[in-house]
């Protein structure tokens, strides 16, 4: 009985001792397979790849002009509404005209009563002159006194001395009488250009005092081609040039790209403008500290707008494009290493095995960059690599 027991006992510990084994054995297979390193990979693709300048954008009117008055005096009627197509030399508006009207009358009459004047002497000189020519043709007989004939050439020479001063006269009355009838004209306004009447900051019935400055009665904008201001950071402005490729999407719109060409930029910063730049300029000569305000310098490009989905002040989100390449070998910018001086990335086969291979960069973006050489299309590239500590935790994000 003893050694039955016993041999049974040993069968036990021969049992638990296989279960263990097996389960140890079990432990170790799954922690090296845990212990395998966590790649995340990314897929070299071919597609079209661009390296841009992105910039803010607002849009405005190729051309703008806002109307003013030149005379004062009440709006008698507007003859536009807001949004309205206008024509050049359109009448846009009417000002209470009468008291050009009574200007242009005064100098009219004004002007008349010169002529008149200028006429009256006009007859005492033909009347002076003949009186002169008896005086010395009885001198040249001595049968007159040289007195007579001095007293008659001197009212001859001052009665034409008054016609050229009233001369001089009637051309001023003339200028008063054309400035009245410019004056008059004024209270007619018209469009200077053809275009779309985008505000109207006055009403009729109003008064419009034109003596200080001229008060702007409407404004008119082309629509029909947009201007697209982009701030450029002075930390890219030195990489962009007239000429090159933009495009730009609108906030309603952000699927939708507009395709122009940029036309100018800037010589200086928008700021030049303004008094306290110019303060800030002439104290620097005496400081040290640097300003820290942003610069940036306006890039100016033209688009369409033939449907007038375009409006004045939206905002752009502007590409301008440094690099344009169709059909790229593209991999995420983070795969790329530096050893030794060169440029390399990490590539995982279809049977997990990684390589480090020496690859050449074309246009980067810091984001995407182009492999010229070294690399193919569907291959795939390390972008990270988890920790070992990484690779025990069960929430841990595994290779693709």
């Amino acid at each position: 009985m003893e050694l039955r027991r016993a041999s049974g006992r040993r069968w036990i510990i021969i049992s638990l001792l296989i279960v263990a084994v097996t389960g140890l054995f079990g432990w170790f297979t799954l922690h090296k397979v845990q212990q395998k390193p966590n790649y995340i990979t990314a897929l070299a693709e071919q597609r079209d790849l661009q390296q841009t300048v992105l910039a803010d954008g607002k849009i405005t009117a190729s051309r703008q002009v806002s109307v003013g008055a030149q005379a004062s005096g009440q709006i008698k009627s507007l003859q536009v509404a807001l949004g309205e197509q206008i024509k050049q030399g359109q009448l846009i508006a009417e000002i209470d005209s009468m008291t050009q009207q009574n200007e242009l009358r005064n100098a009219q009459a004004a002007l008349k009563n010169v002529e008149a004047q200028r006429a009256a002497k006009q007859a005492m000189v033909a009347n002076y002159n003949a009186a002169f020519l008896r005086q010395k043709a009885m001198l040249a007989k001595n049968l007159t006194a040289k007195a007579d004939y001095d007293s008659a050439l001197a009212n001859l020479n001052g009665t034409e001395a008054e016609i050229r001063a009233l001369d001089a006269q009637i051309i001023q009355s003339q200028i008063q009488v054309n400035t009245a009838q410019v004056n008059l004209g004024y209270s007619k306004i018209t469009s200077p250009m053809d275009g779309t009447v985008v505000s109207i900051p006055v009403e009729e019935g109003q008064t419009v005092n034109a003596v200080q400055s001229a008060p702007t009665i409407v404004k008119v904008a082309n629509l029909d081609t947009m201007t697209v201001k982009a701030q450029i950071s002075e930390a890219d402005v030195v990489n962009v040039r007239p000429g090159m490729k933009v495009w730009f999407t609108i906030l309603g719109q952000p699927d939708k790209r507009y395709y122009a060409t940029l036309r100018a930029i800037e010589p200086a910063p928008d700021s030049i403008n303004t008094d306290s730049s110019v303060s800030t300029a002439s104290s620097s000569t005496g400081s040290s500290s640097a300003t820290s305000e942003a610069i940036y310098y306006y890039g100016l490009f033209d688009v369409a707008n033939p449907q007038q989905t375009l409006r004045i002040s939206m905002s752009a989100e502007v590409h301008i494009v440094l690099g344009d390449r169709p059909g790229a070998i593209v991999i995420p910018a983070t795969a790329l290493d530096k050893v030794n001086g060169k440029t390399s990335v990490r590539v995982v086969d279809d049977r997990q095995n990684v390589t480090r291979r020496e690859v050449q960069v074309g246009i980067n973006n810091n984001i995407e960059a182009q492999i010229t050489a070294g690399l193919r299309a569907g291959e795939r590239v390390i972008i990270s690599e988890g920790t070992s500590t990484d690779s025990m935790r069960p929430d841990a994000p595994m290779g693709r």
